[in-house]
């Protein structure tokens, strides 16, 4: 379709006539997208409203939504490359509990209630209820991770478990269209493989992919970066999502997944970085096209007619979805504020439901009025997403004032300074900087540490501050400076770097745990790192060395000696990827330092 498209568009009256659509669309997106940003709505709602004006059913400026939709699909495309590009496979088999558990419940368990409710209720066949029910089990990949990326919770326990079930959800687009085509009424093909031959294959074409990317795609990059041609890192970029996305298409399978095996193949690359910033600009705008072409293909006339089925539809999908994934998290281990949160993030169905809504029409089980009430009801739901996360926001400050009566960083004085963590660390850091009488805004999410400081006259906001959205909120865009003194359990490496690209104006400073922590955090600019019991361990080691009779010069002497081991050891570290490289720069019972020689 979209060869088709483009081709189609050769002609110069054609031409101008894509041209006008795509001033039209992108001047749409341009109105929309602002008013609904100010309004802290989101940018996707304001794309699928700038879409439903723009489209056939109101003003009918813009048509072709199909092919539009057709081209923009590949949006989706890169956004699952960039994140395949922000996994190493240890955090993958890391994740494999909720992707495999997690996720394969939530879509059975999903699609069996909700076949089950539209059968009773609407009275569809069951062979239709399963496709429907199917169709609407699956979250909106598109809408869902930009979400999480934007607010920098992406790799937040509650973001990783939203990722993996999406992740599921991908791969489940080939079992599902081949249990639709097992139910079809339409008479098959006999060009159309088996479902048992699509799942090989799935396996054959991922190998394949991981196998290309490390002997052909690395050393191509290795390559490049040693020509220093930038225009060639962005259409070696593209050429690795398109090629891998069209062997999928060949396939037949999803071409979501076959981008995100690849950005998978190039996550330890060293180019990473640079690949994932050539090709963002393409996916912001790609997923921006998609968005308002959903919005240009809703049935107004068929919504207009049976209103308030489609308000009671969306509705049934929201709450059903969202209580049965909140049930889920609980099950595996979330706190009560964080498994809601994540049942309302996922409780709209997506953009992969209008691809089996079509499976299904063709394969006779649904008629298409059907599929167009049913795609309105899908869009009605995502359109309900921001503000269910605007809703769940609130609880939790609620919750938290009424057991706390503790203030968010929204009613915090802008200070030139954001610390984060007002533990032991944080409390020295602080007093240093309001010494000299800078404005400091601190946050926590400790509510006893909160109380505490107030006993003693310090004003601590409560929040998570690793969240670029809270963040923002509490003036990160004008702060000079943020410091990261919590604990290591929140302070992951793709945390701080979304807090350095949100607030670049912003020295960043971390308080890092141990020595895995710091490696986890090299290739980072930070202004400031050091490991939170390094200094102090190497002030008692000179303490106990004087104690012991050896003289001031000569404890000093082993202190640099040493920091000089441990400085060269952490390079070695960092340039091997192995904790054991340079181990035998470290000092033991068998290896001390040799004597100082005399002048």
């Amino acid at each position: 379709m979209p060869l088709e498209y483009l081709l189609a568009a050769g002609g110069g009256e054609d031409t101008g006539a894509l041209l006008v659509d795509g001033a039209i669309m992108l001047g749409a997106a341009l109105v929309f997208v602002t008013i609904f940003r100010r309004l802290g709505l989101g940018a996707t709602l304001g794309y699928i409203l700038g879409g439903a004006i723009i489209g056939p059913g109101v003003l009918g400026l813009v048509g072709n939504a199909e092919n539009i939709m057709a081209i923009s699909e590949f949006g989706i495309a890169l956004l699952l490359f960039i994140v395949g590009l922000e996994l190493h496979p240890s955090r993958l088999w890391r994740l494999r509990r909720d992707i495999f558990g997690l996720g394969v419940v939530q879509v059975i368990t999903c699609g069996i209630a909700l076949a089950a409710l539209i059968h009773l209720v609407a009275g569809f066949t069951i062979e239709a209820s399963i496709a429907i029910g199917l169709s609407l089990s699956l979250s909106s990949t598109a809408q869902v991770l930009p979400m999480l990326r934007s607010t920098g919770e992406l790799h937040q326990p509650y973001g990783e478990r939203a990722f993996s079930v999406l992740l599921l959800q991908d791969v489940s687009i080939v079992p599902l269209i081949t249990i639709i085509a097992a139910l079809s009424r339409a008479p098959s093909a006999a060009e159309d493989p088996p479902g048992w031959m699509l799942a090989l294959y799935t396996v054959g074409a991922i190998v394949g992919l991981i196998l290309a990317g490390r002997f052909v795609m690395n050393p191509m990059f290795r390559l490049i970066g040693r020509l220093g041609e930038r225009e060639l890192f962005v259409v070696a970029g593209l050429f690795t999502v398109v090629g891998a996305a069209s062997l999928m298409h060949f396939l037949g399978l999803s071409t979501a997944l076959g981008a995100f095996v690849a950005g998978v193949m190039l996550a330890e690359s060293p180019y990473r970085h640079e690949l994932e910033s050539d090709v963002e600009p393409f996916r912001s705008i790609l997923l921006g096209f998609f968005f308002l072409s959903v919005g240009m293909l809703l049935d107004l006339g068929a919504i207009a007619e049976r209103p308030m089925m489609v308000v009671g539809v969306a509705a049934m999908i929201i709450v059903v979805k969202g209580t049965i994934i909140t049930a889920l998290g609980r099950a595996f281990g979330m706190e009560p504020f964080g498994a809601l949160r994540l049942g309302l993030l996922l409780s709209q169905a997506g953009e992969f439901g209008f691809v089996l809504l079509a499976q299904a029409t063709g394969a006779l089980l649904i008629e298409n009025e059907a599929a167009s009430l049913f795609t309105a009801c899908i869009t009605l739901t995502m359109a309900a997403t921001p503000f269910l996360m605007m809703l769940i926001d609130w609880l939790e400050a609620r919750h938290g004032a009424d057991e706390k009566d503790m203030d968010g960083p929204e009613k915090a004085p802008k200070g030139s300074v954001i610390v984060v963590g007002y533990g032991r660390f944080g409390q020295t850091v602080a007093q240093m900087l309001q010494a000299k009488n800078i404005g400091v805004t601190l946050i926590d999410k400790k509510q006893d540490q909160i109380e505490l400081s107030e006993e003693f006259g310090t004003k601590v906001y409560y929040g998570d501050g690793t969240r670029v959205d809270l963040l923002r909120t509490a003036g990160g865009e004008n702060a000079r400076a943020i410091l990261f003194c919590n604990d290591k359990q929140d302070l992951t490496a793709n945390a701080i770097e979304a807090a350095m690209e949100a607030f670049p104006q912003a020295a960043v400073m971390v308080r890092s745990f141990d020595r895995r922590h710091t490696l986890d955090l090299d290739g980072l600019d930070l202004a400031f790192c050091i490991r939170e019991l390094f200094e102090s361990a190497i002030l008692m080691g000179k303490a106990a060395l004087t104690e012991l009779g050896f003289s001031q010069d000569e404890a000093e002497r082993v202190e640099r000696e040493y920091r000089r081991r441990d400085e060269e050891r952490l390079e070695r570290q960092s340039e091997t990827g192995d904790l054991h490289a340079g181990k035998d720069l470290s000092f033991n019972a068998d290896r001390s330092m040799p004597e100082a020689e005399d002048d």
